[in-house]
């Protein structure tokens, strides 16, 4: 464990995304890092199922917001392709498939969008269109600028001039559900565009209206797929870690941070076995909650964040098929008819919706190598509530709206597996005349309770802690610990969120808040003279244009002069 004198050591708990990308992160640095993982295998969610010749990803099935993943290699002084990536942009986003047997077709190509949006909203509809998309182009840009790229130490952060600005036309108290119904007037076209909020775990109707970012970059940057699995992000990591010596040891679960006397400095980790391992900084992948509430001494805060919103769980299935459908694209979406109540089943209720709107995933359709030839590997994954005590009580609203206290029915997983299973098979039959029953010669299911065994997520809950606005920007956890010294925190329930490209952001921050405490200098600062020889044409001088309405006011101004001249010759 130890370096050379005078080297700084950190140990790194869970070798999840946000984990593998902090220790390469701090390997670049010169720390000497160690990964400590309780399964046998890197990459947590975003890891690999295999079944003979087939292969699913056991989470994240598409890469967003592609400009984090190359940053993160381009910060360590490599490449995605250097360390072997080939990154595959699939041809169509989705196919969102409604009961009446019509589709929506979304996609980064503009004309087809035109003819799709026009389609069921008439001419007025592509202009909404665009309207809409500069709306969500300013979500992604200003959530980039001032909360992905800043950290969040407490609450005067908020404060910050440039946030304070930003702050409204983010749109944070307003729903994705409630942005989108501005542009689109259809409630077609409002499911379409608002069904990704699960990609948070959070319903449409609830998720701040912030997050159409992630709508926007698929349409504008488009859904893209690493060959031979999401995994292959989480190798090559993991692979420049063990280059820059980072030493990975799996199969070692953490029994607790180890502490100082007075317990106000993390010194280390103690293992299952007994093993103490020693360093000067502890970071924890593992989820958060279940870090705070079993790895640490109990505490009032550890309490408080068991209590605090959650994100949903799933169902998931791993279906590999004797033969290929191609009816079935890259990505299906089918949604529920009772769009808003199947969403309250979820949120309210944390059980199976009566009719559950279900995501499809095919990667053989894009990357042959994840099935034998002239058969296909499919994910179903299906959000459901997650895991609540049977007899917890909940004083919210009902899915009904009926407020008061009542009683969550209780969660029967087997019998819900069992209904859910059927249930997707016969929409399958009715929405696309296909029948894959006869045809799966092996099923791997996850359930809410998977997730929480395999992974330690806290109530089974796949995308970690809610992202209302109470759990958000200075309201999440942070990437330090408030009271013990030298242990922070990465991953999808600290700052600044869940999903992969997120956590890639987050373990730049957490990278660069150790190395501050250290007194390391940041290697992949971005030296400003960079831009300067690209930019070193007159071509390339900008030239703002002048506000039109300012323009519009002197031309008004003008017409008024003349005028008056003119009357008084």
């Amino acid at each position: 464990m130890e370096g050379p004198q005078g080297q700084k050591s950190a140990i790194v708990v869970g070798a999840g995304v946000g984990g593998v990308a902090t220790a390469a992160r701090l390997a670049k640095a010169g720390l000497k890092v160690t990964v400590v993982e309780k399964n046998g295998f890197t990459g947590g969610r975003c890891s690999l199922i295999y079944y003979k010749d087939y292969r699913f990803d056991q989470g994240p099935s598409f890469l967003l917001l592609p400009d984090f993943f190359y940053e993160t290699f381009q910060d360590l002084g490599t490449s995605i392709e250097d360390e072997g990536v080939e990154m595959l942009q699939c041809p169509r986003n989705y196919n969102v498939s409604y009961s009446d047997g019509q589709f929506v077709h979304l996609s980064t190509d503009l004309a087809r969008m035109k003819a799709e949006i026009e389609k069921w909203e008439g001419k007025d509809g592509f202009e909404r269109y665009l309207a809409y998309l500069q709306e969500a182009h300013r979500h992604y840009e200003l959530s980039v600028k001032f909360v992905l790229r800043k950290n969040f130490t407490s609450i005067f952060s908020m404060l910050r001039p440039g946030f304070v600005k930003a702050f409204f036309d983010l749109h944070v108290l307003q729903s994705i559900y409630t942005r989108a119904s501005k542009y689109f007037w259809t409630e077609r076209l409002r499911r379409a565009f608002t069904f990704s909020s699960m990609y948070l775990g959070m319903s449409p109707f609830d998720a701040p209206g912030t997050y159409s970012l992630l709508q926007y970059t698929e349409l504008a940057e488009g859904i893209w797929y690493p060959k031979g699995g999401f995994h292959k992000i989480v190798d090559a990591l993991v692979n420049f870690g063990k280059r820059s010596g980072v030493e990975f040891r799996m199969s070692s679960p953490v029994k607790s941070i180890l502490l100082s006397a007075d317990q106000k400095q993390a010194k280390g980790i103690i293992l299952e076995s007994g093993e103490e391992l020693h360093a000067d900084i502890v970071i924890a992948n593992a989820d958060l909650v279940y870090t705070y509430n079993n790895l640490l001494p109990s505490s009032d805060y550890a309490k408080s964040l068991e209590k605090r919103p959650a994100s949903c769980s799933s169902v998931s299935f791993y279906w590999a098929l004797d033969r290929c459908f191609p009816e079935l694209s890259i990505h299906n979406i089918f949604l529920a008819d009772d769009y808003k109540d199947s969403f309250d089943e979820i949120f309210k209720e944390q059980t199976l919706p009566k009719e559950p709107s279900f995501y499809i995933n095919v990667p053989s359709r894009i990357d042959p190598t994840a099935a034998p030839e002239g058969k296909d590997s499919v994910v179903v994954l299906v959000p459901v509530g997650h895991l609540v005590d049977d007899d917890q009580h909940d004083d919210s609203d009902d899915a009904k709206g009926r407020p008061g206290l009542h009683v969550r029915r209780k969660q029967d997983w087997e019998a819900m597996i069992s209904r859910v299973r059927t249930f997707i098979l016969k929409t399958l039959e009715q929405r696309l005349n296909i029948s894959l029953s006869e045809h799966i010669v092996n099923e791997y299911v996850n359930s809410p309770q998977d997730w929480k065994e395999r992974f330690n997520l806290d109530k089974g809950a796949i995308l970690g802690l809610s992202h209302s606005f109470f759990n958000v920007l200075s309201f999440r956890p942070r990437t330090q610990h408030p009271s013990i010294k030298n242990l922070h925190f990465v991953g999808a329930s600290t700052h600044p969120g869940t999903g992969v490209p997120i956590c890639l952001a987050g373990a730049k921050l957490t990278s660069e808040q150790v190395l501050g405490r250290l007194g390391i200098r940041v290697p992949w600062e971005v030296d400003a003279s960079v831009d300067k020889v690209r930019r070193n044409s007159t071509l390339d001088k900008v030239h703002p244009a002048m506000p039109g309405h300012v323009i519009s006011v002197i031309v008004l101004l003008l017409a008024i002069l003349s005028a008056i001249l003119w009357m008084r010759v």
